[in-house]
């Protein structure tokens, strides 16, 4: 099969940042750039729109001194625009020597926007690219909203491209400005237009509007297209444009024709550097980038990468710089479980390893997910569970807390087969509570150990959905000890806790 390579330009530093909300800083754009040429490997980057602000301007001057003297300074594009020059004046401030210049590629835009007729136009296209070659400054030419030139005025589209292939020019910019084709017009369209025009470089520019942009891609280098215009977690006005991660995986697991030259070891890292600056999140559900998308939740997928990878296809989550996971929840089984344990360098026996899963399950229908940082906790309490016989149940209560009144408990309580219910206030909930069960062993004639210590933590990187583990030291004549209670509400575990202490004194 015969290979050729194509080239990708990342926009997310100029197409992206139209992103609402987003602006990068000048140093932002500067790390973006250096990772994306010397980390990424992309073949050129557009950085900035002419005459935006001095902001912007200082963005791409820092930019291009790097380039220069790391000799990427052709790789380093700008958007200009038909202006009498103005655009010109502001690349050369900016030290730039690529402009993506924006020119008309429907008749309707030209008509109603610009307001003149197609030789107009082309004539004072004419005289930008040629007064930017005299300037040292390389021109390549977007046709704004293309896509819906090719549906509804072909003939216009063909007679500028006309015009355009005789010009002094790198490339042609294709953009679905709009983001409105379907697959097929992709495809259909480069393909007439790669035939008529077969020694010229064209690019398509896709937008996300129908969630078609990947599809696109691939109809549109199948159809020729010697470029690609991509963005860094799809970022981009409206819906955003063709995500690169996606794109580059696509072509390399279903185009083997097409060679590019992105490392895809390193989309992840600038995935979330991007994200880290824009302060958008990743959804958890994106594809290559997303949180989700290399975790295994069901028991029988985990199980079944453990018999000849029975789950796995070709995005293996190393080629990404990723590692696969196994979430652990209601839905996970042993399997997911042994997956986390081998990764902790833990082992269970058997029946530690059912009621483990149990305790799982049972903690999975409390919150969405448990986390293998959660894991130590479970294994911990539920060991602790199984060293002591249990007389002692706490059967019911209702905790209040409202605003002026001090908080209460009212506590259903087994000891021994027998049910004793209470009601006391306190400082807080659990004080409450322990006041409540103070009442109780009060009646029995037996006193309760004090508490000598409270200790609340969450495993490592959790959040506000996390597991608590409170660990309480209890003091009696006697000694000191301490139990552990874990649950996803803090005062829950404090029960949990006590309740394990009770069985022990």
């Amino acid at each position: 099969m015969k290979t050729r390579t194509i080239e990708i330009m990342d926009t997310t530093l100029r197409d992206g940042e139209q992103t609402s909300g987003v602006s990068f800083s000048a140093s932002e754009k500067l790390t973006l750039a250096k990772l994306l040429l010397e980390e990424l490997k992309v073949d050129r980057i557009e950085v900035a729109s002419a005459r935006v602000s001095e902001g912007e301007l200082e963005a791409v001057r820092k930019i291009t001194d790097w380039a220069a003297t790391e000799g990427y300074i052709s790789k380093v594009e700008v958007l200009t625009f038909v202006d009498n020059g103005v655009s010109l004046k502001w690349m050369q401030k900016a030290g730039a020597k690529v402009q993506n210049l924006l020119t008309k590629g429907s008749l309707n835009h030209l008509i109603h926007q610009l307001k003149k007729t197609p030789e107009q136009h082309f004539t004072e296209i004419e005289k930008v690219v040629s007064e930017g070659n005299k300037l040292g400054i390389d021109t390549n030419v977007y046709l704004e909203d293309w896509s819906n030139g090719m549906r509804n005025s072909k003939d216009y589209v063909f007679q500028f491209l006309d015009f355009l292939t005789q010009q002094p020019i790198k490339r042609i910019l294709l953009p679905d400005t709009l983001g409105v084709l379907t697959h097929t017009e992709t495809g259909a369209f480069f393909k007439e237009i790669i035939e008529r025009y077969p020694n010229t470089h064209f690019d398509f520019h896709g937008h996300n509007d129908y969630d078609l942009s990947v599809a696109n891609v691939m109809e549109a280098l199948r159809a020729g297209a010697h470029g690609l215009h991509l963005t860094v977690n799809g970022m981009g006005e409206r819906a955003g444009n063709a995500p690169l991660a996606s794109a580059v995986a696509v072509i390399n697991d279903f185009l083997p024709e097409i060679k590019i030259g992105v490392k895809e070891s390193s989309l992840y890292k600038v995935s979330k550097l991007v994200s880290a600056f824009t302060g958008f999140s990743i959804p958890d559900n994106k594809p290559i980038v997303g949180d989700n998308v290399f975790t295994q939740t069901a028991g029988i997928h985990a199980d079944g990468d453990s018999k000849k990878n029975l789950y796995f296809n070709d995005l293996l989550p190393e080629r990404f710089g990723r590692k696969r996971k196994y979430a652990l929840g209601k839905t996970s089984g042993k399997a997911n479980i042994q997956k986390n344990l081998q990764e902790l360098g833990l082992t269970l026996n058997d029946d530690e390893l059912k009621k483990v899963t149990e305790r799982i399950i049972e903690l999975g229908d409390k919150k969405e997910r448990v986390t293998k940082d959660d894991l130590p906790y479970i294994i911990s309490d539920v060991l602790d569970s199984n060293l002591h016989q249990q007389k002692v149940f706490v059967k019911s209560y209702v905790l209040t807390h409202s605003k002026g009144l001090k908080p209460s408990t009212t506590l259903s309580i087994e000891i021994e087969g027998k049910i004793y219910e209470e009601n006391a206030q306190g400082d807080g909930q659990f004080d409450a509570f322990i006041n409540a069960l103070k009442k109780v062993y009060k009646k029995e004639g037996r006193e309760l150990p004090k508490l000598v210590d409270y200790a609340v933590r969450i495993p490592p990187g959790s959040n506000s959905d996390a597991l608590c583990e409170t660990v309480i030291t209890w003091q009696t004549k006697e000694k000191d000890f301490t139990t552990r209670g874990l649950d996803s509400d803090q005062t829950v575990s404090a029960i949990k806790a006590t309740e394990k202490m009770l069985n022990l004194v």
